[in-house]
């Protein structure tokens, strides 16, 4: 399953009512680094759909939660679980320092 969007609108009751960890993918389409993080976090997202479930927020069109969340540098993931912030990751990485860096959390 590859990730999805996610909107201010519905963030909260998705985020809350998760069974699963929920990584967000704070992003812009201008940003290069993005970008490149892009199709690493859809693979991710296929090859862990059974542990996490991943949304994409582009900060452009979701400028609240951008600002909620105090993102300032792009990209920005974030790992919540039970509907808090349990892990925050800024800029690219490959794909191995991320499932890395989120195997303490799922």
């Amino acid at each position: 399953m590859a990730s999805a969007p996610i909107t201010t609108e519905k963030f909260d009751s998705v985020i809350s009512s998760s069974d699963k960890p929920v990584l967000v993918d704070f992003w812009a389409s201008w940003c290069g680094p993005c970008r490149a993080l892009g199709p690493i976090v859809e693979q991710v997202s296929d090859e862990m759909s059974d542990k996490m479930t991943v949304y994409k927020c582009n900060v452009d069109e979701q400028p609240d939660l951008a600002t909620r969340y105090r993102i300032v540098s792009i990209p920005t993931l974030m790992l919540f679980k039970n509907g808090q912030v349990v892990h925050t990751m800024v800029g690219s990485m490959p794909k191995d320092a991320l499932v890395k860096e989120l195997a303490p959390y799922l």
